[in-house]
């Protein structure tokens, strides 16, 4: 695979791609969301039966305890008292199966999270380590990938990427915020999306999930975390959840007036308020975790009743893809 300069590494926003594969993208075949896994595919190769982006993962179980705080903000069943079951996934970026958890292209390392509620109904839950996104929109973020996809060693100067980036000021900046931890027990996962709480007298909050490790977040530099071993926070988090279980706090930073929920490149300010949603309890590893990686798909917008979407075209937009990339992995 051709390396890509740091820049356009830098560029992804999070994706930190590691190299170009196949032919270049159009984007004028298909949908944005079919549109945006060719790019993937494109930038990583086909890998049948992974995923077109976080590819490499793992999958493991535990519960989810709400706190008393957060009934007052919303009227959701999952937040009601009793603790519910949750399925998770830790992942990689790109949608490279075999890249090392140390590799810089490797971040941000993603966390999505799978409710079952007890009325039988699913909700979801997707973060990851950006504290925010390189682009506000499913076109944009479609024409990044392909931007790339098009700055290959002869492409001319200035290549696609740093003319895309020249005009979205985020997309150079998005994946310097996230970097590798000691383990991904170690790690704050951020919602990059707004949702809307809704409580039992109609009363709505913008919000945006953090998910703040019990025990602290712990980074590694650059270059301790290229020295690990290829599969080390993969294999560390399923040992370590045979030893004793893992906890983070789940939080909601509410938004105030002004704060732009239309945008996930916008992230809110640190003194916005952050309510304390509960506990999320990590107890053991699925045993064939490649087959439970299969089989699950995690849509932002698999909400449940007194949490909702808000304006952001972004969840619509990871929803398609997801979708397509789900479709495609499952033939």
């Amino acid at each position: 695979m051709t390396r890509i300069p740091l820049l356009r590494r830098a560029l992804a926003g999070g994706l930190m791609l590691a190299g170009l594969a196949g032919t270049p993208v159009s984007a004028e075949d298909g949908t944005t969301a079919e549109q945006t896994v060719d790019a993937m595919n494109t930038l990583w190769g086909q890998h049948p039966g992974m995923r077109a982006n976080h590819a490499k993962g793992t999958v493991v179980e535990g519960r989810f305890t709400p706190s008393a705080e957060a009934a007052k903000l919303s009227k959701a069943s999952v937040f009601s008292g009793a603790a519910v079951p949750v399925t998770a996934r830790f992942s990689d970026a790109t949608g490279l199966p075999t890249i090392a958890d140390g590799a810089a292209n490797a971040n941000p390392h993603g966390l999505s999270l799978k409710f079952k509620l007890a009325d039988g109904s699913e909700m979801d839950v997707v973060t990851n380590s950006l504290k925010y996104f390189p682009v506000a929109t499913g076109e944009e973020f479609r024409d990044l990938l392909v931007a790339i996809a098009k700055s290959g060693k002869d492409a001319g100067k200035p290549t696609p990427a740093e003319t895309f980036v020249a005009s979205h000021p985020a997309a150079g900046k998005a994946g310097a915020t996230a970097r590798t931890p000691t383990s991904l027990a170690r790690q704050t996962y951020n919602g990059v999306n707004a949702f809307i709480l809704v409580d039992a007298s109609g009363k709505r909050q913008a919000f945006r999930y953090r998910i703040v490790p019990v025990e602290g977040e712990e980074l590694l530099g650059s270059e301790e975390a290229a020295k690990q071993a290829p599969d080390h926070l993969m294999s560390e988090i399923r040992t370590r959840l045979g030893k004793a279980p893992v906890s983070y706090k789940v939080l909601a930073q509410l938004a105030e007036p002004g704060d732009r929920t239309d945008d996930a490149t916008q992230p809110w300010p640190e003194e916005r308020r952050l309510v304390e949603m509960g506990t999320l309890t990590l107890t053991k590893p699925v045993a064939d975790s490649a087959s439970a990686e299969k089989a699950l798909l995690f849509l932002p917008n698999a909400l449940t009743d007194g949490i909702e979407v808000s304006d952001d075209p972004l969840i619509d937009a990871r929803v398609q893809a997801y979708a397509v990339s789900f479709g495609r992995r499952s033939q």
